[in-house]
């Protein structure tokens, strides 16, 4: 049975297993050596595409512009700001890419620079392969006449493709880059993207805070209407039930614990409270606001409202002188002007009102002392209760009060903010003209060019020699048989040029080429085996037909008989007779008549004047069912007894093996065989078929050798030997 064999010299070769085969150092020298025409071809074609596409390609240029978040700017009317807040979330960077690569914000940027004019965006002037793309897409197309919104549309997209924006690091830089035919206009459109950008956010946080303001201002309308309907309700409330305090409680209690102290005061009283009605009924037609009026009061809440009144009048002027009595904020502040004059003159009445109060009341604390005792007395418990809903009352004028003057200071800021709006992005790096273009990149594309062409030439390189099922060096057949390959024979075949020749004498004709000395090489093989056994009868055979293995044979039996030694070469092949026609076309007996009658082999063998050689032709009239028992009988082996008394090489043509089982039947009475495989041609299958069938086949081989090979590869793979390593060899005669 035939057995797997070890790697020749494993303990001398470094290499890794790769799809079943050992790719050492060496294997890969050997690869190279032998398809460096193909690795060269690639890198060629590669080079030269990317030379194609750097002489078609179009320039193009990129301009950068660079953009900062930065909160800070937007603080700085912000009296509450400070450092920690003024950290932006990475995700708030990252949706800024977004809006600047955003249909609309491009869109504003093709309208304003009049993208659809020009020719590089409308396809007016389109290359080559633009100009194909689009004849095939209007193959597919409506073929209707496209509408200013997909003219638009097209471009935003083609800007979009251009347009490159990342976050630099991890900082809060925006690096915006976009590349154009041109370098002016790749600085221009990236700036105009900025600018947009920088517009866009601008107007946003304008029209947000416009919203604030209005509904922080109607909110606070209604907050002011309500605080005055509860400051209303407080007085009214007071007034209803005569609730009058003072620094030791109500007027009803003081009263009760008063009382004879109010009968001498009584008059004093009438006559105080007359005065301040007098007084306030002449101050009540001046101007409201003056210091006069505030200060002959010394009211607390006149005092208050005029405070708000000289804060607002003073803002009021100055946004006047900044921004013009029309403007919104001006107008607001005009209006809460009038409110506060107007709740100034209602507390004036409410003084009034209190004041006429005050005097009734002195002038009949003076007729009705008494009577007022009584009636305080009744209504102690009355006041109680009123003073419990007092209280009410006043808590909820407060809380309508300071949310009065919560909002109307976030409006004042609302306001602030829109007429003065920051953005929280700023432009740090202004695009300009590139002084370079940045596609196609020569260097990188030859660099990459030949790289990946080398890269494709190593990888179809590496597959056609580790998918190949065909031998072609020495190593290999070594490592397929487990035998010697006793040389490398070059393909000796004619070109159509030359015309036909008679191979069967090349070694004749050649007798210094490399044929020649790899079939020296062969005998030389065969005689240092013959010192430790007896080899006589050596037989020719290959696996499959065509092989050239008849034209090893006649030449190597040619060559032996050259050097002087008696030598018989024997058409074997029952089959073809191959061999006969080429050396023997007119024989009328040989083998098979031999084998009948070996005492009569000398009528049947024919000699060569020339080189001496005798030569037993197959002469059969048609092809034998029985050939392998024929070539394989006992007549056979008497036949090879007589031929080893009278020639001391015997060399036998011998069918292939895999066809026929001639060689099998024969192999028990041959000494040793040299197999002879095709190279490039025959399969690592086929061969190893052919020698695992026979036990007998494998001992008796001697070698193999390796015939046909092409001249010019065989220099590739020899390359390592040196250049002189052919310089003994002379190919024609």
């Amino acid at each position: 049975m035939y057995q797997p064999r070890e790697h020749f010299q494993s303990g001398h070769r470094f290499g890794i297993e790769f799809g079943g085969a050992v790719l050492s150092f060496e294997r890969v020298a050997d690869v190279l050596r032998r398809q460096w025409p193909i690795i060269a071809a690639c890198a060629g074609a590669s080079l030269a595409l990317v030379l194609v596409y750097l002489i078609t390609a179009q320039p193009m240029y990129t301009a950068n512009a660079r953009i900062m978040m930065d909160t800070r700017q937007a603080q700085v009317l912000d009296k509450d700001s400070n450092t920690s807040s003024a950290l932006i979330d990475t995700g708030y960077v990252d949706s800024q890419v977004e809006i600047i690569n955003s249909d609309d914000l491009i869109l504003s940027v093709v309208r304003r620079l009049k993208l659809t004019e020009d020719p590089e965006f409308n396809g007016s002037n389109p290359g080559l392969l633009s100009l194909i793309i689009g004849k095939v897409s209007s193959l597919f197309g409506s073929g209707e006449p496209a509408s200013q919104e997909r003219i638009e549309h097209a471009v935003v997209e083609q800007v979009q493709k251009n347009l490159r924006t990342e976050r630099v690091l991890t900082t809060y830089v925006l690096s915006l880059n976009y590349r154009a035919r041109t370098p002016d206009k790749a600085a221009k459109i990236a700036n105009a993207i900025a600018n947009a950008y920088l517009v866009g956010a601008l107007e946003a946080k304008y029209q947000s805070t416009k919203r604030a303001t209005e509904w922080l201002q109607q909110r606070s309308l209604e907050l002011s209407e309500q605080a005055s309907a509860s400051d209303r309700a407080v007085q009214t409330f007071k007034a209803e039930h005569n609730i009058v305090g003072t620094s030791r409680g109500l007027m009803s209690e003081q009263q009760l614990s008063d009382l004879n102290t109010q009968l001498v005061q009584a008059r004093a009283a009438t006559a105080e409270a007359k005065a301040r009605l007098d007084r306030i009924e002449a101050i009540s037609d001046q101007d409201l606001a003056q210091p006069t009026v505030t200060d002959a009061l010394n009211n607390s809440v006149i005092t208050r409202l005029r405070a708000q009144y000289l804060d607002l009048q003073a803002q009021y002027a100055d946004w006047s002188r900044r921004y013009g009595k029309t403007h919104l904020a001006a107008v607001n502040l005009a209006n809460k002007m009038d409110e506060l004059r107007k709740n100034i003159a209602d507390e004036l009445h409410r003084i009034g009102d209190a004041y006429r109060s005050d005097y009734e009341i002195a002038k009949s604390r003076e007729a009705s002392l008494e009577k007022n005792v009584k009636e305080l007395v009744a209504q102690a418990g009355h006041t109680g209760q009123a003073e419990v809903k007092l209280r009410d009352l006043e808590s909820a004028a407060d809380t309508y009060r300071n949310l009065y003057n919560n909002f109307l200071e976030k409006l004042q800021s609302a306001t602030q903010n829109q007429s003065f709006p920051l953005s929280e992005a700023r432009l740090i790096s202004t695009a300009t003209n590139p002084d370079r273009k940045s596609s196609p990149r020569t260097v990188l594309a030859l660099v990459g060019g030949l790289v990946g062409g080398l890269c494709l030439g190593f990888g179809v390189a590496f597959a056609r020699e580790l998918l190949s099922d065909v031998l072609r060096t020495p190593g290999e057949v070594e490592d397929e048989l487990g035998v010697k390959c006793l040389g490398v024979l070059p393909d000796i075949r004619p070109s159509t040029k030359t015309g036909p020749s008679d191979l069967s004498r090349y070694v004749v004709d050649h007798p210094f080429s490399r044929f020649a000395e790899t079939l020296r090489n062969i005998k030389v093989s065969i005689d240092v085996a013959r010192l430790n056994r007896e080899i006589k009868v050596i037989g020719i055979v290959s696996s499959l037909p065509k092989e050239g293995k008849t034209t090893v044979a006649a030449n190597f039996a040619q060559l032996i008989a050259l050097t002087g030694h008696r030598t018989v070469l024997i058409d074997g092949d029952l089959h073809t007779r191959s061999l006969t026609r080429e050396l023997a076309p007119n024989a009328k007996s040989g083998l098979v008549e031999a084998l009948n009658d070996p005492a009569s082999l000398g009528y049947h063998v024919q000699r060569s004047k020339e080189t001496g050689l005798d030569f037993l032709p197959s002469v059969v009239a048609s092809r034998m069912v029985n050939s392998a028992d024929v070539i394989g009988s006992k007549a056979m082996a008497e036949l090879l007894k007589v031929l080893r008394e009278h020639y001391e090489y015997i060399v036998i043509d011998l069918a292939p093996v895999m066809p026929v089982a001639d060689s099998k039947a024969v192999s028990l009475l041959i000494d040793a065989m040299v197999y002879v495989i095709e190279w490039g041609q025959t399969t690592r299958s086929a061969l190893q078929e052919s020698v695992s069938g026979s036990e007998v086949l494998q001992k008796k081989l001697l070698g193999a050798v390796l015939n046909r090979a092409n001249p010019k590869m065989l220099k590739r793979i020899e390359a390592y030997k040196g250049k002189h390593h052919n310089s003994y060899y002379v190919e024609h005669a």
